[in-house]
């Protein structure tokens, strides 16, 4: 196979690098190393100093560890080692017509990037056909889990360079079973040089001859550092090509590439019973081996930046790893990775027959008993409604509907009805975004406002909200009108609503699994303005509805503040806060009217006899889920 031809260059040049330092240590004067190590620069004559700044302040055991006087490592290591498997994957490649080439492994290193071996993935053609697999691997019971495909998207960024052996692409944000990619996480990589020096150890965690996912775990001793290269004893095997290399922080020290397989004198390649290895006939699987390599780190960064003037992908590459923080300090393993702004936006046209299947937002919904019709607008606010080109005021998509501010161009609000028992996992395909043609684009936000800023097109109806019955696909593809979206800074818009829908859908006291939801901005005369047009939203509010166990009505309401990531436009609060709160203050700051029974949020139930103003100061902080008060 091609894989094969080109798994086989990389071992021959890792050979020649291996043995050449070896014939060049045997050649050496007595004191000619020491002489050498005397005279390099400041930095390479103190690893040990270079490498502390890699170690948190006060971890005299890694300093030990580093020096040689302890094998100990705290029992924190195998948590961190767990965290570290989930950005790891199989890499299934296919070949452009369709056929099973081998396997590789690779890991995610930056927002939907993936980094592997040239020799893995040579060419975008190999990648538009070849997919990343996640959670190949077994339980703690010994059981396989269901592992998660990805489509690669080399058409989005697809770096490689066969020298230094890596490829980096991109990956689809969404498997074909659903799952998001965020959910893996990444693995943060590190500019700086001084991560390990010889005679410390590393572990490597891999997918070996395609198979389920295993660990190597320390006792692999780094035995040489070359400029591009790091040689260490570690046991792989074929699959493994594209692995991540750590060191004892769990910081990734290498990109694995190769093996070095053992020679004699004569330069033939040994099997494991000391005879030479016979090419096309010995089985592969009998190479002795003495040595594996993998490319540093800092040199990836280093090739990328030479290429980032010229290429935009490289280009691309970089801002998406650096996105995370390149810094010798902070998490090896990022957990929750951001998104990069920016990214192109794609806009799209729907057909007119796609909106005669809108049946809208149906306040019948939650049962004839309690019906709950659209929110009412304050006497003041009427005039403000964007008019539709028909003249009606409500855009109605299938299983919401929503009513435009005409002069801020974003949504007064949203109004949903989501069945958790019909709910479907649809894939997320590249995001297009649609102006809704039913209203004129004068009223609606579009691309101008969020280009070239860390601003989200923050859904209001989330995207799998409408996502059931027949046209759950179209359903999900409404959620992405620029009517259906406002400006929220990529960091709230990341951490949004600790999924209130959800656990709200999952509860016991929800009788029917079912939930009408209401969602907004609240619009103040004092909202920042942007790029003189733009009025952004600091809060945003939701409101959802359901019947509870006892057959009532029940709802309850939620604040969500970005005050202060607008007042720069950049990040600087560590704290993503979000409030259960009254609905009459949501009514209040919003002049909406919900029309709900007195007795049906539970907020209100427990300011009861205090007053309005009493109700409406009464808020509960919610740091997760189990905080609501249903």
């Amino acid at each position: 196979m091609l894989e094969n031809a080109r798994k086989e260059e990389q071992q021959r040049k890792a050979s020649e690098r291996y043995y050449s330092r070896q014939k060049a240590a045997e050649a050496e004067q007595p004191g000619e190393r020491f002489r050498r190590e005397i005279i390099r620069p400041l930095t390479e004559v103190r690893p040990i100093e270079r490498r502390l700044i890699f170690l948190e302040p006060g971890d005299d055991l890694a300093l030990e560890r580093i020096i040689g006087k302890s094998d100990l490592v705290g029992i924190s290591y195998l948590e961190l080692g767990l965290l570290a498997a989930r950005p790891v994957c199989r890499i299934q490649v296919v070949n452009p017509f369709g056929r099973p080439e081998g396997y590789g492994t690779g890991f995610l290193v930056g927002p939907n990037l993936l980094l592997t071996n040239n020799h893995v993935l040579d060419t975008a053609e190999l990648a538009r056909k070849s997919f990343a697999e996640f959670e190949f691997e077994q339980d703690i019971n010994g059981r396989r889990k269901t592992s998660k495909s990805f489509d690669l998207r080399p058409d989005e960024v697809f770096v490689t360079d066969p020298d230094l052996d890596f490829t980096l692409v991109s990956v689809a944000p969404v498997a074909t079973e659903g799952t998001e990619l965020t959910d893996y996480g990444l693995l943060r990589l590190v500019e700086d040089t001084g991560k390990v020096r010889n005679g410390e150890y590393v572990s490597i965690i891999q997918h070996p001859e395609g198979g389920l996912k295993q660990c190597c775990l320390r006792e692999n001793e780094v035995v040489d550092l070359f400029d591009n290269w790091i040689h260490y004893l570690t046991d792989t095997q074929p699959g493994t090509s594209g692995s991540p290399v750590f060191n004892d922080q769990w910081l990734v020290v290498c990109l694995h590439h190769s093996g070095v397989p053992m020679k004699d004198a004569q330069g033939n390649i040994l099997k494991t019973d000391g005879q030479p290895y016979r090419e096309g006939i010995d089985n592969p699987g009998t190479i002795a081996w003495v040595a594996n390599e993998g490319v540093r780190i800092s040199r990836i960064f280093q090739a990328l930046e030479s290429r980032s003037e010229n290429e935009p992908m490289a280009a691309e590459s970089l801002r998406r790893l650096r996105s995370q923080g390149t810094d010798p300090v902070g998490p090896a393993i990022i957990t929750a990775p951001e998104t990069v702004p920016g990214t192109a936006m794609e806009l799209g046209e729907l057909p007119a027959e796609h909106y005669h299947l809108a049946d809208g937002y149906n306040p019948d919904f939650l049962g004839y008993l309690h019906q709950l019709p659209l929110p009412k607008l304050a006497d003041n606010l009427q005039s403000k409604v964007a008019k539709l080109k028909d003249g009606g005021e409500i855009l109605n998509y299938l299983h919401f509907s929503i009513v435009m501010n005409a002069d801020r161009r974003l949504a007064f609000y949203t109004a949903a009805n989501i069945d958790g028992k019909k709910l479907k996992k649809i894939k997320r395909d590249r995001d297009k975004w649609y102006f809704d043609p039913r209203l004129d684009q004068r009223y609606q936000a579009g691309p101008k406002l969020y280009k070239g800023n860390p601003l989200d097109r923050g859904h209001l109806v989330r995207r799998l909200d409408p996502c059931w019955g027949p046209n759950a696909r179209d359903a999900g593809e409404d959620t992405f009108h620029f009517t259906n979206c406002s400006p929220q800074h990529e960091r709230l818009n990341q951490h949004d609503w600790l999924e209130v829908e959800d656990y709200i859908l999952k509860t016991a006291d929800n009788a029917n699994v079912q939930i009408s939801v209401f969602t907004g901005p609240v619009f103040r005369e004092d909202d920042m303005i942007y790029r003189n047009e733009y009025l952004l939203p600091a809060d945003f509010w939701k409101v959802v509805a359901f019947v509870n166990k006892n057959g009532k009505l029940s709802a309850t309401a939620y604040l969500r503040t970005q005050k202060n990531y607008l007042e720069s436009l950049e990040f600087f609060d560590d704290e993503f806060k979000t409030w259960q709160v009254p609905v009459a203050q949501v009514e209040a700051l919003t002049g909406l009217s919900f029309d709900l029974p007195t007795d049906a949020d539970p907020m209100a139930r427990a300011a009861a006899g205090k007053g309005l103003e009493s109700q409406r100061v009464n808020i509960r902080r919610i740091r997760s889920a189990a905080d609501i008060i249903l």
